[in-house]
């Protein structure tokens, strides 16, 4: 029997909305957050893509790469601002806090990977401090046990 993938576990599709949509809100709840994600650029459907992203990474369906771009586009609109550490700790803490408010399985094993995922996710997009970021970086696939597939960081 094989265990499922991340995206099934937690509700699929449906399940990474509730996430991208409770993650934002508790970004422009964050006084230090709230301005890059509220300024007037953003994508008319920034959550709805960063679901299809995160749902895609997980070992959902490939809607983000298909519709988005790739990988390497996702870290090209992330790349380029210098530092901001304080900034990746608290988005990753607004994210281990969004699961809970989208009501994701409260499985520790299972909240460990989504917590290992974004702390790689955010070294990752911090590691591009110039907007330089290289071509046809494939999307990453994460598992229950990490990285198991597309840019090594």
């Amino acid at each position: 029997m094989s265990r499922p993938t991340l995206f099934e576990f937690a509700g699929g599709e449906r399940a990474f909305l509730r996430l991208a949509t409770a993650h934002h809100a508790r970004c422009l709840a964050d006084p230090e957050l709230n301005h890059p994600f509220s300024h007037e650029d953003q994508h008319p459907q920034h959550v709805e893509r960063l679901a299809a992203y995160w749902a895609e990474v997980m070992g959902g369906p490939p809607r983000y790469s298909a519709e988005c771009g790739d990988h390497s586009a996702m870290l090209t609109m992330h790349a380029g601002n210098g530092d901001m550490s304080d900034l990746g700790r608290r988005f990753v803490d607004c994210f281990i806090k969004a699961a809970d408010d989208a009501d994701l399985p409260n499985d520790p094993e299972f909240r460990t990977a989504l917590e290992n995922y974004m702390r790689w996710a955010v070294a990752e997009v911090l590691s591009y401090p110039d907007p330089t970021v290289p071509k046809d970086l494939t999307m990453p696939r994460w598992d229950w046990k990490g990285l198991v597939s597309g840019t090594a960081g």
